[in-house]
């Protein structure tokens, strides 16, 4: 098939984590710079003789800061939920974990990051509540399934 996706080695899940790990890392760092910034800004808001100015500049900025801080969290249990994934086990059905070959994508059942690039593979790294992935959990090697219109074939699930 011209579609057909080369083979991944089952092994390549630890390193899929670990690319996932990196990119979670480097987004958690992004969100406490903004965090921070955004608490610099609202506490240097100096007042003005423009009176409501002040307060207005200095709520802005702490719900910058409240939004970059629940970002944060978020990715921060997203980490966390990754940590749990046993990337050696081998599955047969998809849940939790499991990483699925289809003629056209490659998906990982683990936290919400979309797609991810290893070894000249992308991978969509999907959360188990996400649209796609309740369509493919509980389904096995050889299932098709469908998703927005398009049919498609699982090849492997490991």
């Amino acid at each position: 098939m011209e579609n057909t996706i080369p083979y991944l080695c089952p092994m390549n899940k630890t390193e899929l984590a670990n690319e996932c790990k990196m990119l979670l890392q480097h987004k958690m760092q992004e969100a406490e710079a903004a965090m921070k910034a955004a608490q610099e800004s609202a506490n240097s808001n100096e007042k003005s003789s423009m009176g409501d100015k002040y307060e207005t500049g200095r709520a802005m900025g702490q719900l910058d800061r409240d939004m970059h801080a629940k970002r944060l969290a978020a990715l921060q249990i997203d980490y966390r939920n990754l940590l749990k994934i046993d990337t050696q086990l081998q599955q047969n059905q998809i849940e939790l974990g499991a990483l699925v070959q289809t003629e056209t994508l490659w998906y990982w059942i683990a936290v919400a990051l979309g797609p991810v690039l290893l070894n000249q593979n992308k991978v969509m790294v999907l959360s188990p509540q996400s649209p796609i992935a309740q369509v493919l959990i509980s389904k096995k090697q050889g299932d098709t399934f469908a998703f927005n219109g398009k049919k498609s074939e699982i090849l492997n699930v490991f």
